[in-house]
């Protein structure tokens, strides 16, 4: 039976129905499975949102090239389409972007589907991971003006 309320064991099912915990070896292994994910994830997201200002700002730097060395028409304030290896580089850095985002929210999706088994020292875990994570790959952030584009903790 599923558990709707917080409970403290070391009985618990974690995603699969083969994740099971039986003995404290097997949920102190759990615990730190769910600590090393959930700082990873705040790797990952750090990853992204540098890619995105890195691909953002490359394809700026290509769109402000192609504007110097021909002249826009009168008729159009700002290109619309990138020359030649430019487009080619800023689609391929939106793919990346793209595929980042899609890996990041699957994993922020596991790991509340994780805490939803209300197990407390799951809870906890994911908590201080991403706690340490935070602090370890993105304090740095704090200075850097970042667009967040979706204010959903989990994407």
């Amino acid at each position: 039976m599923m558990h709707m309320t917080l409970y403290w064991s070391r009985y618990v099912t974690l995603l699969f129905d083969s994740w099971r915990t039986d003995s404290w070896p097997s949920y102190l292994l759990s615990l730190v499975a769910c600590f090393l994910v959930s700082a990873f994830y705040q790797y990952m997201e750090d990853r992204r949102l540098r890619f995105r200002s890195l691909a953002s700002s490359s394809s700026a730097a290509a769109a402000a090239a192609a504007a110097a060395s021909s002249p826009p028409p009168a008729s159009a304030a700002s290109p619309l389409l990138l020359k030649g290896g430019a487009s080619r580089l800023a689609r391929s850095a939106r793919l990346g972007a793209a595929l980042l985002f899609g890996a990041n929210s699957a994993i922020g999706y596991l790991l509340m589907l994780a805490i939803m088994s209300f197990n407390g020292g799951v809870f906890l875990a994911i908590i201080a991971g991403l706690t340490v994570g935070y602090y370890v790959f993105r304090f740095e952030d704090e200075g850097v003006a970042v667009v967040v584009d979706n204010p959903c903790a989990c994407a």
